[in-house]
């Protein structure tokens, strides 16, 4: 039977690649106040900026329940006996804990490996994306979870906000503290090392911070996938699309939208880029620290 492919909504998988993979996202809920909302499945993407920015409540999120991840693995366990969760960051979020405790809920044979990103957004996306592909291949569980174990530390992440204030509204700036200080006007860079969001420098204009961005893909080694990822800035992702066609292969590049998951953190005017680099153990050592 063929690996089922399970991860949650905060990989901003478009709903295109949604079932061109066949992979099963499990939404997270937002809260405004006291209206709750689950991501992608009651609120549209424009609702929600417009929204996030309208409001004088800012909104929050929580994880998936137990019983979401029990409830999906259960449907899939109708159709197969081995599934792979793959969810954000266990450092921002308790999506990875619900998911183990949705295991548990779970009887009958069939084995889930609920699996650490490390990541989010596309990053996670690029991940359950390769998990997918090799499942539906027919490879069995033993090799998509090595593919897996290949893929997460091969994905690096760079991000250009327009502002900090929604990361230090919801709580999650965690390392990224570190930018507060900076002038007010710079746009700051934020990466993810070790599953937490830490800074990676500031440019002094936008237009500065796009470039770093474009810099950013022509360093990169040998890259095998890359994900532009905006909030409300389509344009500008496809400028910067047209911008890394020029160097690498435009089949191989995906826009996505920043969901309401992370949108509640980034904010507005966010521009990720997100990729899968074939990285030596040597490459590794040697840009410990870097995005």
């Amino acid at each position: 039977m063929t690996v089922k492919i399970v991860t949650d909504s905060t990989s901003d998988l478009s709903p295109e690649l949604v079932q061109q993979l066949g992979i099963i996202v499990v939404p997270v809920y937002l809260r405004f106040g006291d209206e709750v909302y689950r991501d992608g499945v009651v609120i549209s993407q424009d609702e929600f900026y417009q929204k996030l920015v309208e409001s004088p409540v800012h909104p929050s999120t929580t994880q998936p329940t137990p019983a979401d991840f029990a409830d999906v693995y259960s449907k899939l366990s109708r159709e197969t006996d081995e599934i792979i969760s793959i969810q954000i960051t266990s450092k921002l979020s308790g999506t990875y804990n619900s998911a183990l405790q949705g295991r548990e809920l779970v009887t009958g044979s069939c084995r889930i490996e609920v699996v650490d990103s490390l990541s989010g957004s596309m990053g996670l996306g690029l991940v359950a994306m390769a998990a997918a592909r090799l499942a539906e291949a027919g490879e069995s569980l033993e090799g998509v979870m090595d593919e897996i174990r290949q893929a997460i530390p091969q994905i690096r992440l760079l991000g250009l906000l327009d502002t900090l204030k929604y990361l230090l509204r919801g709580g999650r700036i965690g390392k990224a503290k570190a930018l507060l200080g900076s002038v007010l006007n710079v746009k700051p860079l934020i990466t993810m090392r070790d599953g937490e969001i830490v800074p990676a420098g500031q440019a002094r204009t936008r237009s500065k911070g796009i470039e770093r961005l474009f810099d950013f893909v022509k360093i990169a080694l040998n890259i095998q996938e890359l994900a532009i990822v905006h909030s409300t800035t389509p344009d500008e992702a496809g400028s910067l699309k047209e911008r890394i066609a020029s160097i690498f292969d435009k089949r191989h590049i995906h826009i996505a939208r920043l969901g309401p998951a992370l949108g509640v953190h980034f904010g507005p005017g966010t521009l990720i880029l997100a990729l899968r680099e074939k990285v030596s153990s040597i490459r590794q050592e040697a840009t410990k620290g870097e995005p």
